[in-house]
């Protein structure tokens, strides 16, 4: 799949705003549901997701060295209100020009990335966690098919070593992949969710209503 790099930040921007949508669903009682992020519940999820656009948003700024950009917000009584303020400041970062041009300092992934690269990462991680929510709450996830052709071409390329995979790593060991499986299944698949132990109504619907 062929993208400029417009087009993978308006893609992102999608993403993150479906991400915020989903969020903003989460009700009082709701932030101590399980998620499909083992050992986390939906506070410290939702938390984690705020760190990591603050985290991007400081990279887009060559600030991404500073580990403080990247910690968990301390203040967890409003998480949503939390997660409103960091998608802001992603989306803010994302949108100055020639953003894709930059270098991305990622600690988390131990080194510095072309700057579409790391829109890349950043995609396909609010895709997942778009869903990740979604699928706590029992809610529907909306997403058209281009962000998830784009986020499944990301998860197609991360390694599945075993050796990289599981606690303590970004991604918890790939499942297989029946045939004939849409590219948000895949994606949550190769990542190492499994969508039928969880919401199965929860898919990313395309402009038309198919699922993808």
């Amino acid at each position: 799949m062929t993208l400029s790099g417009t087009d993978i930040v308006e893609l992102d921007r999608i993403a993150v705003l479906e991400a915020l949508r989903v969020v903003e669903r989460a009700k009082d009682g709701d932030w101590d549901r399980d998620t499909p992020c083992a050992g986390w519940d939906l506070r410290r999820l939702v938390a984690h997701m705020s760190a990591q656009h603050f985290g991007f948003a400081a990279a887009a700024r060559r600030a991404g060295h500073e580990t403080a950009h990247w910690r968990e917000p301390v203040d967890a009584d409003d998480p949503a209100r939390v997660h409103r303020a960091a998608a802001t400041a992603v989306l803010d970062a994302f949108a100055e020009p020639a953003l894709t041009e930059r270098e991305f300092t990622l600690p988390e992934l131990g080194g510095t990335f072309p700057g579409r690269l790391a829109v890349r990462f950043h995609l396909v991680d609010y895709v997942v966690h778009a869903w990740d929510v979604a699928a706590a709450l029992k809610v529907d996830l909306e997403l058209p098919e281009d962000v998830l052709r784009a986020a499944l071409a990301v998860a197609r390329r991360v390694p599945a070593d075993p050796a990289g995979r599981g606690p303590g790593n970004a991604f918890a060991p790939a499942l297989g992949v029946p045939d004939g499986s849409d590219p948000l299944d895949e994606t949550l698949r190769l990542l190492g969710r499994d969508p039928r132990r969880w919401h199965p109504g929860v898919a990313g619907r395309g402009e038309a209503g198919t699922s993808a």
